[in-house]
């Protein structure tokens, strides 16, 4: 196994961490996290941070793989399969749980789900004609956007919140209307092998 799938395999493995940091009740356990105030009225859950501070781990990963099997020329089946699957349990399982707590709006990762249905079918189809439709730069930026606004949400919108601007929020939001964007976009540049198979 080559460097960049191993930084994968590790991915899912930080991915999974993360889901299980904030799923866990950990105070039926009897384990309880510190939870600070900041500010006066910002209150900080240690929890949320420690599955934060993953998050952003697991989504530099995300960047290093990737950069590192292109530079080296070392990209294989193994890596894209894996590095899809990374990606949808460390995204899409902490949009879902972070809607549950209302600290995202609950349309996020339908949109979010939905969209990436949608865009694998298509690739699905695509890949088995031998042909590939290359990611647009919407698509990359809604990546982005989604890991940073992510982030933000788990740190509580730190320092920003502080000063009332929601820098968090507003990439979130950005991102999901980023996401059905590219979605329409890469669908469009699909529907040609659709319409040729019917």
């Amino acid at each position: 196994m080559n460097l960049p799938n191993k930084i994968t395999v590790a991915r899912i493995f930080v991915s999974v961490f993360v889901l299980v940091m904030l799923l866990i009740p950990w105070e039926q356990l009897g384990i309880m996290f510190p939870v600070y105030t900041i500010d006066g009225n910002i209150i900080v859950d240690l929890k949320i941070l420690i599955a934060g501070g993953l998050f952003v781990l697991g989504s530099f990963t995300d960047f290093l793989d990737g950069h590192i099997a292109r530079s080296r020329n070392i990209v294989t089946d193994f890596g894209k399969v894996m590095d899809s699957i990374a990606d949808k349990i460390l995204v899409n399982g902490v949009l879902i749980i972070l809607a549950k707590e209302g600290m995202i709006p609950l349309v996020v990762p339908v949109v979010i789900i939905t969209r990436d249905i949608v865009v694998d079918s298509c690739k699905m189809i695509s890949g088995n004609k031998g042909k590939v439709v290359a990611a647009s730069i919407l698509g990359k930026l809604k990546t982005i956007f989604m890991m940073v606004g992510l982030s933000l949400t788990m740190f509580y919108n730190l320092p920003f919140e502080m000063i009332g601007i929601p820098v968090a929020k507003v990439l979130v939001i950005a991102a999901t209307i980023l996401s059905v964007v590219s979605g329409v976009q890469y669908f469009n540049n699909s529907k040609e092998l659709f319409i040729n198979d019917r």
